[in-house]
């Protein structure tokens, strides 16, 4: 009798198995960007490409393309472990491509870096985070019924203020469910500004080392390029400012009628 009302289900490990597979893109991501922080930091620096800039160089001239692959695909897998290194990888692209393809090559990885963090989270958190996000409230849900009103301009002032990490706007437009292909396209459009200043401190590099100088990051927060950049995120803005502007309108008719 014991046998028959046994279920497939008793085991206790049988329904946690499908739960932790679930997690398991998200450990991964996490697993690697803590191991490669701790390993990495003395590496992806200034330094290393001022030591080895001749062979980066020499290589180019002769494997153009071969660079370029290995160049894309270690930006990539810097951005969707969250490895340090980033404004150097950037710096790197103007540095051996030039302004114009230097800052595609640059777009491209990132946008496909965040992109593999965005799937990495929709697919490790999804369900669980998207009921805790529904009962929150707060922060949390103002946030998530602007992205619903709002999902593309928020999505590009993301990515245009300079304030917001980079992986906390990869990640939390998937947490708060926005559309997959809405994220793609705003994160190559929205890091664009940003890409060229990095890009364009990379075109000058050689002679900063020349001189036994690091590159200056600063050059972001010149009013001649933060000033540009503020201007896109109040252009990206202006449709929620009309929006809210109507509703208050609107809202103001429907009382004193």
């Amino acid at each position: 009798m014991s046998d028959m009302t046994e279920t497939p289900n008793s085991d206790p490990q049988a329904g946690s198995k499908p739960g932790l597979a679930r997690h398991l893109p998200l450990i991964a991501v996490a697993a690697v960007a803590l191991i490669g922080a701790v390993a990495l930091k003395d590496y992806l620096t200034f330094d290393t490409l001022r030591d080895n800039r001749e062979a980066l160089m020499a290589f180019r001239d002769q494997n153009y393309l071969g660079l370029v692959a290995l160049f894309m695909g270690l930006y990539i897998v810097i951005v969707v472990f969250s490895l340090p290194g980033a404004a150097v990888a950037s710096v790197t692209g103007g540095f051996l491509f030039g302004l114009a393809a230097g800052t595609v090559f640059n777009v491209i990885s990132a946008t496909i870096g965040a992109a593999g963090i965005f799937l990495a989270a929709r697919m490790g958190l999804g369900a669980m985070l998207t009921a805790k996000i529904e009962a929150a409230e707060g922060r949390v849900q103002m946030l998530k019924q602007a992205l619903r009103e709002n999902e593309i301009e928020v999505l590009l002032l993301l990515r245009l203020v300079p304030a917001v990490p980079f992986f906390v706007a990869n990640l939390l437009p998937a947490l708060v469910g926005v559309k997959f292909r809405n994220f793609l396209w705003t994160t190559a459009a929205g890091i664009i500004p940003g890409a060229i200043v990095f890009t364009w401190i990379g075109v000058g590099v050689g002679s900063v080392f020349d001189r036994g100088e690091d590159p200056d990051l600063s050059l972001l927060w010149e009013p001649h390029v933060i000033g540009p950049i503020l201007g896109l995120c109040v252009l990206a803005a202006m449709p929620i400012l009309v929006k809210a502007v109507r509703g208050n309108i609107r809202g103001r008719k429907n009382k004193d009628s």
